[in-house]
């Protein structure tokens, strides 16, 4: 006969108990389990000596002290949103139960990649990095006069003869911020701080981008970033709009971390009570010939299954 997994799993726990204190056999309500057993002959621990009642007053607290715990964090969950109160253990985004101001969000762009040029190129020869050049002052040209197409146009064109600058990456990266394409201008910014993790306008364009999608905290982090390797006023004023809304989403998940920590604290406590209720006879296992621990899993299996 196979044991359940749940039932394995409240047997494995109780182990762990005996092992900690095997005097719980001569607990009073198991008296008639103990005198079973040492009918068959087994070896019992000696039993422990009698507390005082002074002793047992002073446990009593502890155990009240523990309930106390745990009733703390359920005060601290009363604050939360109204989403947070119909399921407290729910792990679902942050932004689905806290007030976040997404004015500004656009829908994400579903383009295929762009041309990126090929990174392992061993050497760029000079003809291509000055033709290079001048399609680059050629894009930001176009860009400036509004010709946002052409000049996506003329900066790949750029990315082709160098693809290893990576200012041209982030021009590029810009150009798509214009056209409201985030996922292509955080392409372009991921291939550009891959060559120059130092380029504070990788940054900048990156942490806008994710703006645009509504990720706060990727745009927090990155504008932090790019201000703090080349201080940018328009990157600082994008990240003093982008970190409310990051902060929130901050604070709700370590909220969301304590609960999910209360929640396996809970789990094992009611393991280990379960464990006393129904597995001390897994101690059994150790003293007793094998065909009568079989006859105590009989007993468990009718009783509890």
């Amino acid at each position: 006969m196979k044991f359940k997994a749940d039932q394995l799993a409240l047997l494995k726990d109780f182990v762990n108990i005996m092992k900690l204190s095997p005097a719980e056999i001569h607990n009073p309500n198991l008296k008639f389990f103990k005198d079973w057993i040492e009918s068959f002959g087994g070896n019992l621990p000696p039993p422990p000596e009698e507390p005082s009642s002074e002793t047992e007053d002073e446990k009593e607290p502890k155990v009240e002290d523990m309930e106390e715990e745990n009733e703390e964090p359920k005060k601290e969950t009363t604050t939360s949103t109204k989403s947070t109160e119909k399921d407290p253990e729910s792990d679902e985004s942050a932004e689905s139960d806290i007030e976040i101001d997404n004015e500004g969000v656009v829908e994400p762009d579903t383009d295929e990649p762009q041309p990126m040029g090929d990174i392992n190129v061993e050497e760029v020869s000079e003809d291509d990095m000055t033709e290079a050049s001048e399609k680059r002052s050629a894009g930001v040209m176009a860009m400036s006069e509004g010709e946002l197409d052409k000049a996506i146009t003329l900066l790949t064109e750029a990315v082709l003869k160098n693809p290893r600058s990576a200012p041209t990456y982030a021009k590029r990266a810009s150009c798509y911020i214009r056209m409201s394409k985030p996922n292509a201008a955080i392409r372009d910014c991921n291939r550009a701080v891959e060559l120059n993790p130092d380029s504070a306008h990788s940054y900048k364009w990156r942490g806008r981008a994710y703006m645009l999608l509504g990720e706060w905290e990727k745009a927090k982090s990155d504008l932090a970033t790019a201000c703090k390797i080349d201080w940018d006023d328009q990157a600082n004023e994008w990240l003093k709009a982008a970190a409310p809304n990051a902060l929130k989403i901050e604070a709700h998940k370590r909220k969301q971390e304590r609960k999910r920590e209360e929640k396996e604290i809970k789990e094992r406590r009611k393991r280990v009570e379960a464990a006393k209720k129904v597995g001390y006879f897994v101690l059994m296992h150790a003293v007793l010939p094998c065909n009568i621990f079989i006859a105590l899993e009989l007993t468990f299996l009718l009783l509890w299954s």
